[in-house]
């Protein structure tokens, strides 16, 4: 597999919102006795509506990108069962946050940051996966 457009797209896409996630994270922690001095609120909505657009870029971007060689149907392989819950978990955030529900957003929004973000990037560094090739063989060398 080589870079595609397609690739590119979900490779950046989805660097910048593993980049960018600690920071809507970390704009809005803080104890409730000092909120007002522990928070960002400014920073944490931009840097949040700029990671979900990022997440979506990523899970959107994801459909196209298709793998034949490892376990797959039609191509798509176990990782791409993360696309429906990048979009089931966006939905429960989001509905979350509608309702005042503060504690789930940010519940949603760490387990999506986790899940999506740090546990497909470990399985995309795979040796038998195109990053993983590209990082453990090309750039260091030891494949």
């Amino acid at each position: 597999m080589q870079m595609s457009p397609v690739i590119a797209i979900h490779l950046s896409a989805a660097l910048g919102a593993l980049v960018l996630g600690p920071v809507a994270l970390w704009a809005r922690r803080g104890n409730q006795a000092k909120v007002a001095a522990t928070q960002r609120p400014r920073l944490h909505r931009a840097a949040g509506y700029a990671w979900v657009t990022l997440m979506l870029m990523t899970a959107v971007s994801a459909i196209f990108i298709r793998d034949f060689k490892l376990p797959n149907i039609a191509g798509y392989t176990p990782i791409h069962i993360l696309v429906p819950v990048v979009f089931g978990s966006l939905f429960m955030a989001f509905r979350a946050l509608l309702r005042g529900q503060i504690d789930q957003h940010r519940g949603w929004m760490v387990r999506l940051y986790v899940s999506a973000g740090i546990g497909a990037g470990v399985f995309t560094l795979l040796p038998t996966r195109f990053l993983g090739q590209l990082v453990w063989g090309q750039w260091l060398g030891l494949l």
